[in-house]
């Protein structure tokens, strides 16, 4: 199974877009929590699930299940916990969901995982990979940039 990973900050569309198109993805997956913003700009919800269409021949899905809490996005966005407690709070969430269980491989089959974050160093996207590789296994992982 392939599984691709993107952020959209720090990118022009073009440049997302293309990525995307050379990637071989066959659907985003949303991994948000926050998908509506006004700071999206050409990645919020609906408009992304448009141009993916349009642009790409991809399709959109949202699976919120995959995301950290607000609780937890925002104690490490206010820098009350580091990145390492991040990390661990994170995949103890996912086990606690269960997400190895209850996501459905063949949405993340030849999908591509997108949150915001430019690169995946220290972004939940990343985890929810190599956490899902872990209890699946045979996932090949490509971080887009």
């Amino acid at each position: 199974m392939k599984l691709s990973t993107i952020g959209f900050t720090k990118k022009p569309a073009r440049r997302f877009f293309d990525l995307l198109r050379e990637s071989g993805a066959k659907r985003i997956v949303d991994v948000r929590i926050n998908n509506t913003s006004q700071l999206a700009g050409f990645a919020k919800k609906n408009d992304l699930a448009y141009f993916l269409g349009e642009i790409c021949g991809m399709d959109y899905v949202h699976l919120p299940s995959l995301a950290p809490t607000r609780e937890l996005l925002s104690a490490y966005r206010k820098k009350t916990i580091r990145w390492d407690a991040f990390e661990r709070r994170f995949v103890a969430l996912m086990h606690d969901r269960k997400i190895e269980v209850t996501t459905p491989k063949d949405v993340l089959s030849d999908g591509c995982l997108l949150c915001s974050e430019d690169r995946p160093h220290h972004c939940h996207r990343r985890l929810v990979a190599e956490y899902l590789s872990e209890h699946w296994g045979g996932i090949e992982i490509a971080h887009l940039r």
